[in-house]
């Protein structure tokens, strides 16, 4: 489809999208769809709902709506989404606090609420998330509001909609003026919410306290008419152009809500709690809206240390969102922002992004007092990994620790920056996990806020990161030194079963070619177990460990492969490293390599190039720093 041919079809959707008729249409329209007349809580929770939710195997929901940007975060969101939304759109009491999102710089919380406005803008093109309003009111009323306050217990019974609210001052001179007080005459139309037309989204940002006037809030007299209608209390005369007005029916976000002016607060204590404001000099008026605000640590202490807060502070629910903790997620928050920026020609070396995910993730995390956690292994943990003499209780002791964790530590924006900085530096068109490493570092004495004591602290992340990659590093050459790693571990895996099922059951092996009877290869299963420390001691309870564990995956249809056992898997790598070792390290760190070496460096480039991701750049760096590394 060309341009012009999508520009009018895209038309054609938006005109799909009008509807206009009268009251009585619109009740007709509810008799069959009562969801239509929710509230705006329950608009957003059906819009995160309808974007699909997974339960995985814990049990533990993941809604997919905030799966594609916010990553690493899944216990929070969850948090926010049962304590919050799913309760608020049951009309429990909570829908009538600010949501308060309270977290360290770059933690998401923008992120999350962008997430939510640009998504009520989409769900309201939907059949399902469709919004009616009185046409022509200038805060997108409900138009259930113009039924009287005697004959709503009537209509409840025979609709099943509960009714919320009343006319706004300028609907209510309308009805009485134009229609002669007969509703059911009344306009009625679809709305789609848009944040750039101001309707049924708000963005509410503190300014100069001197200049910034409540108006930006609830509205404004228009001078320019007192003339004409005499009274600053006709509606006429009134602009209804404030954020909390043109938010109604949707959200409004309150930027760095901490940071306003004590009398913009204020105007907030009626809305949350009996759902309307005062604006001129007119009653109460009527809002059906969420609030959202997000603030930092520092300025929320600030805040409910001063007591004159008391009465907003129990207004609100707040809803820590902590960095993430998680390698693999951090690794995705990376990709994200570098796909949009103009540098993603740039070819970033595998392990590259990894290596500064966990640099990362080391600085928020916090120092376990449960014997034998360090953090490697807290991270180990966190991201999903196993390790040994730990399981999932122990990931949630560990989580348990601290409830601050995550609060603190290097933001991704920071880590994005450095990756940025390495990006542009280089002359070449690919940058390596020490380049990221190198400009982190640098970094650090740039950062306004580190001091000396934190910066050795970090100095000694760099370097687990560093240790961490040249790991990396040296099982990425080594596997692509192997022709089929996989096969060669899948083959050395079975064999050592084969010997240790026998052993334990006091039994003989068949040779595969002679058909012969023997004993079990003692030698072998040694050579492998030693991989790992383990001691002639251990060994058969190591061997019948391995088989407890191939039961248990027989008996719930699961099959035991070489990923199945952590410490079996390491020493099966390790087993066939070794037997490589001397092979890889002459190869790589050889200056003049000989015709067959020179044929074995072009075949192993060739294989990191095709099946891992390098380009022929990173390629030979990791060969050469490999090299180094085998030779220390």
């Amino acid at each position: 489809m060309s341009f012009l041919e999508r520009l009018s079809s895209y038309r054609a959707e938006e005109e799909a999208l009008r509807w206009r008729g009268t009251f009585t249409d619109y009740l007709e329209l509810v008799r069959q769809n009562p969801n239509i007349a929710r509230t705006a809580h329950a608009r957003i929770y059906d819009m995160i709902v309808a974007a699909g939710v997974e339960t995985d195997a814990d049990g533990k929901p993941h809604y997919k709506f905030f799966e594609k940007e916010i990553y690493g975060l899944s216990d929070t969101i969850e948090r926010l989404v049962e304590e919050y939304f799913h309760a608020a759109a049951r009309r429990l009491d909570v829908r009538k606090r600010i949501l308060l999102l309270m977290g360290p710089v770059s933690g998401g919380k923008s992120t999350i609420v962008t997430l939510l406005k640009r998504g009520l803008e989409q769900y309201s093109r939907t059949p399902e998330g469709a919004v009616y309003a009185i046409a022509g009111c200038p805060m997108h009323e409900e138009p259930l509001h113009l039924i009287p306050n005697e004959l709503r217990p009537d209509f409840e019974a025979e609709f099943g909609v509960k009714i919320e609210g009343n006319l706004c001052p300028s609907c209510r001179l309308r009805v009485d003026e134009e229609f002669g007080g007969r509703i059911e005459d009344v306009p009625v139309e679809r709305i789609a919410l848009s944040e750039e037309r101001r309707v049924g989204i708000g963005t509410f940002s503190p300014s100069d306290p001197k200049s910034q006037d409540i108006a930006d809030l609830t509205g404004s007299v228009d001078f320019s008419t007192i003339t004409e209608y005499g009274s600053e209390s006709d509606p006429r005369a009134y602009r209804f152009d404030g954020e909390l007005n043109k938010a109604n029916r949707g959200l409004m976000e309150f930027q760095e809500m901490l940071k306003c002016d004590e009398k913009f607060l204020w105007h907030l204590l009626s809305l949350t709690q009996e759902g309307n404001f005062k604006a001129g000099r007119f009653a109460l008026i009527s809002a059906d809206e969420m609030i959202i605000a997000h603030t930092n640590e520092a300025e929320y202490r600030s805040f409910i240390a001063n007591k004159k807060n008391e009465a907003l502070q129990s207004r609100m629910i707040v809803m820590p969102i902590p960095y993430n903790l998680r390698v693999d997620d951090e690794v995705k928050i990376y990709e994200k922002l570098v796909q949009q920026s103009d540098l993603k020609h740039v070819h970033i070396a595998p392990h590259a992004l990894r290596t500064a995910a966990i640099f990362s993730i080391l600085t928020r995390l916090k120092e376990s007092k449960k014997q034998g956690v360090d953090l490697m292994k807290k991270l180990y943990l966190y991201n999903g990994q196993a390790v040994e003499g730990l399981k999932d209780a122990d990931v949630k002791e560990l989580k348990a620790e601290f409830s601050d964790e995550g609060m603190s530590g290097l933001d991704p924006r920071y880590i994005i920056n450095r990756i940025s900085t390495a990006l542009i530096r280089r002359d070449t068109q690919c940058i390596n996990a020490l380049d990221v490493l190198r400009a982190i570092k640098d970094g650090l004495d740039q950062h306004p806020s580190i001091t000396p004591e934190d910066r050795e602290r970090l100095l000694n992340f760099v370097a687990m990161a560093r240790r961490e990659y040249d790991e990396m590093a040296k099982t990425e050459v080594q596997k692509a030194f192997v022709y089929s790693f996989e096969e060669s571990a899948k083959t050395l895996l079975e064999n050592y079963l084969d010997n240790v099922e026998a052993y334990c059951n006091w039994q003989k092996i068949k040779d595969p070619l002679t058909g012969e009877e023997m004993d079990p290869d003692e030698k072998l299963m040694r050579s492998i177990e030693e991989q790992i420390g383990i001691s002639e001691n251990a060994k058969r309870a190591f061997r019948e460990e391995i088989l407890i564990r191939i039961s248990t995956y027989a008996r719930r249809g699961k099959k035991f492969d070489y990923h199945s056992h952590e410490r079996l898997r390491e020493a099966i790598e390790k087993k066939l490293f070794a037997d490589l070792k001397d092979v890889v390290k002459i190869t790589t760190s050889t200056k003049t390599p000989d015709e067959q070496q020179l044929k074995k460096i072009n075949e192993v480039t060739r294989r990191l190039i095709e099946e891992h991701g390098y380009c022929p750049v990173c390629a030979n760096e990791l060969l050469r720093y490999t090299g180094s590394l085998l030779n220390r």
